[in-house]
């Protein structure tokens, strides 16, 4: 607009926050992703196992339901079919939601940053009231978001909803394992973040982006695997983020996954080296210029 027109008028509303700016890229982010049709069929297909939970938990305290099951089994297959055990939820909830998590970060996590970058939009944002920091922890409440909706809040919920009907003495007797369900599914959406958005940070295409990000935990595993057949070993799982994350949920629910399995310091040590690196790569690369060398 030419400068003697003068109908140019700065815009006077209200301002947002300093400290509430970064959520505006989250805000529209998911919006986008619910727009999809697929990762929204997804995202309910991975509530299913939590509903059957449900379903499992609230059924032994029907007293029709369990009329008919007494008359059909019997009572003595009623208390070890629907008894709550940590090593049942281990391995009927927690892992079969962290496969299905993985590959809700596997659409999502590697094309929150590689878009901005493939299109020089890093500079358009920082040149607005927003940081490197802000910019990361606005693209990790993506993650943070939509991954919470299929592990840790149904996981919290069927706990609870076990601790209502069983009442405050199940409660007290098994708090470890509502504690277990928050702190084992915190760090898991940690170092998925962080891993996913170092990813998506440094490969542009979105393909070979999810590439990248499958590459790191599945042939990661099998490159652990062959180690410690080939050298007879065990400490070959280190490089397997996703069987460090296992041994770290199996000490916080106590369950024991055998002889074959590293020690929980290296398996904690572990997964702070991937945090440390991630988070030095994201530093390094998040900025708003770019060298570019002919």
């Amino acid at each position: 607009m030419a400068v003697f027109e003068r109908r140019y008028r700065p815009y006077r509303g209200p301002l947002t926050p300093e400290r509430s700016r970064w959520r505006v890229l989250p805000r529209y982010a998911i919006r986008e992703v619910l727009r999809t049709r697929l990762l929204f069929a997804y995202i309910v297909l991975c509530l299913v196992n939590p509903l059957l939970w449900a379903c499992w938990i609230y059924l032994p305290y029907n007293v029709t339901f369990l009329r008919t099951f007494f008359e059909q089994i019997g009572a003595s297959g009623t208390p070890g079919f629907f008894s709550w055990t940590a090593d049942r939820f281990f391995y009927g909830f927690m892992l079969p939601q962290a496969i299905l998590a993985f590959f809700l970060v596997f659409l999502i996590g590697p094309v929150l940053i590689s878009s901005d970058i493939r299109n020089n939009a890093l500079p358009l944002y920082f040149c607005r009231p927003l940081d490197r920091w802000e910019y990361l922890r606005g693209k990790s409440a993506v993650l943070i978001v939509l991954v919470s909706t299929v592990t840790w809040v149904p996981g919290l919920l069927l706990f609870l909803l076990k601790a209502y009907l069983a009442g405050g003495r199940w409660l007290v007797d098994h708090a470890r394992t509502g504690v277990a369900i928050l702190l084992a599914w915190w760090i898991w959406i940690a170092v998925m973040t962080l891993v996913s958005l170092s990813v998506s940070a440094y490969v542009k295409w979105r393909p070979v982006a999810r590439l990248g990000l499958f590459f790191i935990f599945v042939v990661g595993a099998g490159f652990a695997g062959i180690l410690n057949l080939t050298l007879r070993t065990r400490w070959g799982s280190l490089f397997d983020v996703g069987g460090m994350l296992r041994v770290v949920w199996s000490a916080l629910f106590g369950v024991d996954l055998g002889p074959a399995a590293v020690p929980l310091p290296a398996a904690w040590l572990s997964l702070l080296v991937v945090c440390a690196i991630c988070v030095g790569l994201l530093q390094r690369k998040v900025r708003a210029y770019e060298v570019v060398r002919s």
